[in-house]
C-alpha cells in the first residue's frame, strides 16, 4: 500500500455513479407527476376530510422515491444496506379513508417507476390511474340513502308514522328500534323518490309522533 492509497476512497468514486441529468429529469418528473397526484387527491377527495398536508406528502413522497430508488440502482451493496435500514422505519399516522391507500402507492410506484428508467410508464399509467379515481370516485349515486330517525310516544303513532314514511319513499326498511316506557325511538332506512323532504314536515306534526329527523347517510359517516 503506497501513501497515495490511504487517500483512495470509494466513498469519492460512488460521486459520478448517478449522472446529474438522470438526477435532474428523474426528480423534475417525480414532482410534476406527486402534483398531479396531488391534484387528484384534491379533486376526488370528499369535504372535510381533505388534508393539505397528507397532498403535500405525496408530492414529497414521490421524489423521496424517486430518490432512493435511483441510488438502489446504481449501487448493489448499497441495495442491501437500505432494505435493512427501511425495515425498521415504523408508521404510526392514521389513514381516514380507504382510498388514501391507493394514493400512497400511486406515490410509491410512480417514484419506483421513474428511477428506473420507464418514463412513459409513468407518465401514462398515471394519467389512466387520475382518470379512473377523478371517473368513479366522483360518480353521482342514482339515489341518495338517507336515515329517519323517529321518535314516538305509543304503538298507533309508530304504525301510522312508518306509514307515512314508505308512502313517501321508494325504499323504507327499520334498522333499529328501541323502546322505553313512553318512549318508541326508530332508525329508518330509506331512498327518498325525490329531493322533496317535506314528508318529515308531515311526520313532526302528527299526534304521538315526538320528534322526526332526516340524516344524510353515506356509509361512512352522517351529516
Amino acid at each position: 500500500m503506497t501513501f497515495s492509497d490511504i487517500f483512495k476512497s470509494s466513498f469519492l468514486e460512488n460521486i459520478s455513479s448517478v449522472s446529474i441529468l438522470d438526477m435532474v429529469i428523474t426528480l423534475v418528473l417525480a414532482f410534476c407527476i406527486g402534483v398531479f397526484i396531488f391534484w387528484v387527491y384534491k379533486k376526488t377527495s370528499s369535504g372535510v376530510m381533505y388534508s393539505s398536508s397528507f397532498g403535500v406528502t405525496l408530492v414529497s413522497l414521490t421524489m423521496i422515491t424517486a430518490l432512493v430508488i435511483l441510488a438502489v440502482t446504481s449501487n448493489v451493496i448499497l441495495s442491501l444496506g437500505m432494505v435493512g435500514a427501511l425495515s425498521i422505519v415504523r408508521f404510526r399516522a392514521a389513514i381516514k379513508e380507504p382510498l388514501e391507500i391507493a394514493f400512497l402507492f400511486w406515490s410509491i410506484a410512480v417514484g419506483i417507476v421513474l428511477a428506473a428508467g420507464l418514463i412513459p410508464l409513468a407518465v401514462f399509467g398515471s394519467l389512466v390511474i387520475g382518470l379512473v379515481l377523478i371517473l368513479f370516485v366522483n360518480r353521482k349515486p342514482h339515489f341518495n340513502p338517507y336515515i329517519v330517525v323517529l321518535r314516538c310516544s305509543n304503538a298507533e303513532a309508530e304504525k301510522a308514522a312508518v306509514a307515512l314514511v314508505k308512502q313517501h319513499t321508494d325504499k323504507a326498511v327499520t334498522k333499529s328500534k328501541s323502546v322505553t316506557r313512553g318512549l318508541i325511538e326508530l332508525n329508518i332506512d330509506i331512498r327518498l323518490k325525490n329531493d322533496n323532504t317535506d314528508f318529515i314536515n308531515q311526520l313532526s306534526d302528527m299526534n304521538g309522533v315526538d320528534s322526526a329527523v332526516l340524516v344524510s347517510y353515506n356509509g361512512d359517516y352522517m351529516s
